[in-house]
């Protein structure tokens, strides 16, 4: 196998200038007003893809992305932690050239296959009942440390400076999915209830209290969530369980920061939400982040059925990338005229840049993309 060179997530970081001021941003992704179409990178290359472009001639500019002309807006995050505070202590358990078994902050062995993944996967999990959540709850707990030290004046920075402020909190699902894995939360909606709930009680108490002292020193711009709770056959949940668990500890937060002036409660999940999008709209979400047209995310039918409801960012099929470049085109000639026209859309890549995505494919992508956003929105101010 051949070496690589860049192995780990901060190797494969990509450089992106923005150029977008927060309030043309925000105004975008609202309906607002039609900005000139947006255009980033979201994910950067996948681990392997670098050393094959480097053999294809690409200069240090586009290895890091920096040579590409994206259009996006500087955003910032709030140095507030409403997630795990505290933890085990991280420790390597095994290591051989192939993986490296580590225990991470939740207690988990964590399996990373060298070469192929930067990210690990874990073998076991923290919490089988509630016995063991209560072991662990005081991690989830509200407390003074929870505050960076100079937060406030760096929120108020990131404002003085044109960034969209973000805050986040730990995902409905993906947080006790992170403590039990997906197999055993899914039973647990109908075996343990009670946990599920105490569990989302505790991290929505938490966040409330952060977060309200946040938006009532600074003005929030955006509310994050990670969920990555679908795939190509749907989602993991169904919009019962949303509408018991996950809807009231989203609405409990949205609401104070919304009323506050927030406008952007974006969710980052992939696969196939097509099913318990309606529910999460009415959880508050109104942004949704990557769109993967090879799980049934087409943005133009998305956009089509929500209209203003719902913006979002991706949506351009990242394995097109790897086909013909009349493919890529008819790709592009799709997607963004009608979206375009109606704004909410920053366009992009669905995920990350998968290996065999030749380096010309990806230049003629971002050229294309590039013309055609322009044309399209020449053609709309002269209308």
């Amino acid at each position: 196998m051949k070496k690589l060179r860049w192995t780990t997530h901060a190797d494969l970081a990509i450089k992106i200038t923005p150029t977008v001021d927060r309030t043309e941003y925000l105004d975008h992704m609202t309906f607002k007003r039609v900005a000139p179409p947006m255009f980033t990178e979201i994910f950067g290359p996948i681990i392997g893809l670098k050393e094959e472009w480097l053999e294809q001639g690409a200069t240090p500019e586009e290895l890091d992305f920096s040579a590409f002309p994206f259009r996006t807006a500087a955003k910032g995050q709030v140095r507030v932690n409403t997630g795990l505070l505290g933890g085990y202590p991280e420790e390597i358990l095994e290591e051989t050239d192939e993986y490296r078994i580590q225990r991470d902050m939740y207690g988990r062995r964590m399996k990373l296959f060298k070469g192929v993944a930067t990210l690990p996967l874990p073998l076991d999990y923290p919490v089988q009942n509630m016995d063991d959540w209560r072991r662990i709850k005081h991690w989830f707990e509200y407390s003074e440390e929870r505050f960076t030290p100079g937060w406030e004046d760096h929120a108020r920075r990131l404002l003085q400076n044109g960034r969209v402020v973000c805050v986040r909190i730990p995902g409905g699902f993906d947080l006790p999915r992170q403590l039990m894995g997906e197999e055993a939360l899914c039973m647990a909606y109908y075996d343990q209830p009670e946990l599920i709930h105490d569990i989302l009680d505790t991290v929505g108490d938490m966040a409330a209290k952060v977060l309200d002292r946040v938006s009532a020193t600074v003005q929030v711009d955006v509310l994050y969530v990670h969920e990555d709770m679908a795939g190509k056959s749907g989602s993991l949940v169904g919009p019962k369980q949303i509408e018991e668990y996950i809807k009231p500890y989203y609405r409990r937060i949205w609401t104070m920061l919304a009323e506050r002036g927030a406008r952007l409660f974006d969710m980052d999940s992939d696969g196939d939400m097509n099913s318990v999008i309606p529910i999460f709209l009415d959880a508050g979400i109104n942004c949704l982040h990557p769109m993967e047209p090879a799980a049934n995310m087409d943005i133009v039918e998305v956009r089509r059925r929500y209209g203003t409801k719902l913006a979002f960012y991706g949506g351009i099929d990242k394995h097109v990338l790897r086909r013909s470049q009349e493919e890529i085109l008819a790709e592009l000639e799709y997607k963004i005229p009608p979206l375009v026209a109606s704004g909410g859309c920053v366009f992009a890549l669905d995920h990350r840049i998968p290996n065999g995505t030749p380096l010309a494919n990806y230049r003629f992508y971002v050229q294309k993309a590039r013309e055609i956003m322009d044309r399209c929105y020449r053609e709309l101010q002269n209308d």
